[in-house]
């Protein structure tokens, strides 16, 4: 058996006095992450944030916000959220403790600077993605724009309909009013305890519960309201309210089933994967946020992106029309709603009619009938030819209002559909008069759009979207850990994502600074 001489002695022993006691610095290794962090850090300007700031000449000083958000974007680069753990890596983590110079901010210090630096933390945002944009990292040529779905801080099992909470009410109204009663027949007002202006805590309590229900039951009432106007039933199928978290939605989850959600968003640059722009919606679709996203970049890089890329959801007109304005080109799958080749009314002269052995090849809409796609467009005439070769001419235009956007479109009708061989396949049964073709007012982009992602060059470079965008969201949940938020509210939650993204931006600069630094040395050491 070996004797206690064969072991190695501790280098320091625990109730020995050193002769040179080691600094501080001398415990984090030259090439660490953690210097690059804060040598980063050390280039922003944080007047902003100091001017947050009041100095009343009292207390003890305050920490440098430079610390902090230090603290918290490291802590996000290593995968620690919370602030609790984050309080815990300020004493017992080394890298932590030298970031710092030993300060120990507590938890609550944390949480407060967490949230409330909303504008300097865009601030901050912008001056990394100028770095970023001055070192060639980002350069705004190719631009994926995308969103996903990340968790609510609000049970699953938490939300209620627009029923049970007029139940819940109805069940407090009843205790406010029997409290009431109570307090009225005691002689709590002779001894002083209760006022006009100050309820006694019991009966106040309840009030604010009955406050918080009536939010949350006009809230669900709209949403039920809503579902009526898109044709859903709310009798039978009630919107659900999150009652923790009421700024979320219940959406469907990516893993699978319903819970309340948020839907962030974050616009990523081709050159090196930065993220340009992030934001978070409080809804399922976030077609409608991909102009604003654009106007964010043009304004935090002082110039706008060349190409957006983004994926079929997007794909609509209105994006399609905002990018033209913008002088930016559009890329999303898109397919033309013209006859196309294969398809039996692709032919050279439309006033001709198909051949009825082909009239079987006609491709079908949902509904069984001629699609639109059966249907030859005339731009010189402003009208459609159907498979039969008679003519649609434009008819009216109608407008219609689609939640707080209205939309164009232009009626083309049939005068010869009587008598025609292919009205059982072209008509409803009911119908009485000729057949109708819409055509909306971005239609034309479509169709402009359709014809560029036809292009093999313009197919490639839409191919590197996922690539572009959605290996930031695996990397901000999987790596970084935000699968669901920890704060509540929209306008706090908007701020975690901030941080993240922020985080993402400030863990690639330093990364390539390193590899960067890494090169010169090996450089100098062949000379």
């Amino acid at each position: 058996m070996a004797t206690s001489e064969y072991w190695a002695e501790p280098p320091l022993q625990r109730e020995r006095t050193p002769l040179y006691v080691p600094t501080l610095d001398s415990v984090i290794a030259e090439d660490d992450p953690v210097r690059l962090v804060d040598e980063v850090l050390a280039q922003v300007d944080w007047s902003v944030w100091e001017a947050e700031y009041k100095h009343r000449g009292h207390g003890q000083p305050p920490i440098h916000p430079r610390v902090l958000a230090a603290a918290i974007l490291y802590g996000l680069i290593r995968s620690i959220r919370s602030s609790r753990k984050l309080e815990e890596a300020c004493v017992y983590r080394f890298d932590f403790i030298w970031l710092l110079e030993g300060r120990r901010p507590d938890f609550t210090t944390l949480s407060k600077f967490r949230v409330k630096f909303h504008q300097p933390l865009k601030d901050l945002f912008r001056q990394l993605g100028r770095i970023a944009l001055t070192l060639g990292l980002i350069r705004l040529g190719d631009v994926a724009f995308d969103a996903t779905r990340v968790r609510a801080y609000n049970s699953r099992f938490k939300t209620r309909t627009a029923k049970t909470l007029e139940e819940k009410l109805r069940v407090l109204d009843e205790l406010f009013e029997h409290l009431t009663a109570a307090i009225h027949s005691s002689d709590v007002q002779q001894a002083g305890q209760g006022s006009p202006t100050h309820l006694p805590e019991e009966l106040a309590q309840c009030d604010e519960r009955r406050k918080q229900i009536r939010a949350l039951l006009e809230q669900a009432r709209a949403a039920d309201a809503a579902r009526k106007d898109q044709g859903i039933d709310p009798q039978k199928n009630p919107a659900q309210v999150p009652t923790s978290d009421p700024d979320s939605r219940v959406m469907p989850n990516k893993e699978g089933g319903y819970a309340p959600n948020y839907t962030p968003t974050a616009t990523t640059d081709g050159e090196s994967g930065f993220i340009v722009d992030c934001d978070v919606l409080a809804r399922v679709n976030e077609s409608d946020a991909l102009a604003e996203s654009v106007d964010r970049i043009q304004e935090t890089f002082g110039r706008k992106p060349e190409k957006i890329l983004t994926d079929a959801g997007n794909s609509n007109g209105q994006n399609m029309a905002a990018m033209q304005e913008r002088g930016i080109e559009f890329y999303a799958p898109a397919e033309s709603l013209q006859p196309q080749p294969g398809n039996p009314a692709c032919r050279d002269d439309p006033q001709l009619p198909v051949p009825e052995s082909e009239w079987s090849k006609l491709p079908r809409n949902s509904q069984g009938r001629l699609d639109k796609s059966c249907f030859v467009y005339d731009a010189k005439t402003d009208q459609y030819y159907c498979p039969q070769g008679q003519p649609l001419p434009y008819e009216q235009t109608k407008r219609e209002w689609r939640g707080e956007k209205q939309y164009v479109r232009r009626v083309y009708r049939c005068a010869t559909c009587v008598g025609c061989p292919l009205a059982n396949a072209c008509l409803a049964a009911n119908s009485q008069r000729g057949r109708t073709i819409n055509r909306d007012q971005h239609e034309a982009l479509h169709e402009q759009t359709a014809a560029r992602m036809a292009d093999p060059a313009a197919r490639a470079i839409y191919n590197q979207r996922p690539k572009i965008a959605e290996t930031t969201f695996g990397i901000l949940k999987s790596v970084m850990g935000l699968r669901q938020f920890l704060l509540r509210g929209l306008d706090k939650v908007k701020t975690e994502w901030r941080w993240a993204t922020t985080a993402f931006n400030l863990g690639k600069l330093v990364r390539y600074v390193g590899r960067l630094r890494a090169r010169l040395s090996l450089l100098n050491a062949e000379v």
